[in-house]
C-alpha cells in the first residue's frame, strides 16, 4: 500500500524531528528549527508528509510569495526502512505539483549519488557547485528544475 501525501499538521513536528535525525544523524535539523519552519507554515513554508499510519517521508519547500522567486527545496528524506519504495518519488511528485510556473532550486552532496539521480529523474539539471561545501571537504551541487511547456 502507497503512503498518502498530505501537508504536514502540527501533531507531525515530534515524528519529523526524530525521523529527521534518524535520515540526517548529526546534519539533523534541530527540534527548534523545526518549530521555526511549522510555525512558518501558513506563509513560506509546505511540509508534505509521506503518511502510512506512521510518517515514513517529507519534504519541505520553501515557496516565496511572488512567483517569479524561486522555490527552494530544503530537504527531502525518506525512513531507511522504506527508501527504494517509490515514497521518494511520491514526494517529490507531490512537492513539484506545488511549484507550477515557478523553478526550484535544491542543493545535494555531490556523493549522494542516489538523490542525485532521483533529483536527475524528474528533471533537475546541475547549474553550479559550492567547493568544498560539506564536512570533510564534499562539494554541494546545486541543481535546478523548471517546468518543461
Amino acid at each position: 500500500m502507497r503512503p498518502a501525501i498530505r501537508p504536514a499538521k502540527s501533531a507531525d513536528l515530534d515524528a519529523l524531528v526524530a525521523l529527521d535525525k534518524v535520515c540526517f544523524g548529526d546534519s539533523a535539523w534541530s527540534a527548534e528549527s523545526w518549530a521555526a519552519e511549522f510555525a512558518r507554515l501558513s506563509t513560506d513554508r509546505v511540509v508534505l508528509v509521506a503518511d502510512e499510519g506512521m510518517q515514513v517521508g517529507y519534504v519541505v519547500l520553501l515557496m516565496p510569495p511572488a512567483p517569479e522567486d524561486p522555490v527552494d527545496l530544503l530537504r527531502i528524506a525518506v525512513s531507511p526502512a522504506e527508501r527504494r519504495t517509490g515514497i521518494g518519488g511520491q514526494l517529490m511528485t507531490a512537492a513539484l505539483q506545488r511549484c507550477t510556473g515557478r523553478t526550484v532550486l535544491l542543493e545535494v552532496a555531490a556523493g549522494n549519488e542516489g538523490a542525485g539521480a532521483l533529483y536527475r529523474g524528474y528533471g533537475f539539471e546541475e547549474i553550479s557547485r559550492r567547493r568544498g561545501y560539506y564536512a570533510g571537504g564534499e562539494d554541494a551541487v546545486i541543481m535546478q528544475w523548471q517546468e518543461k511547456a
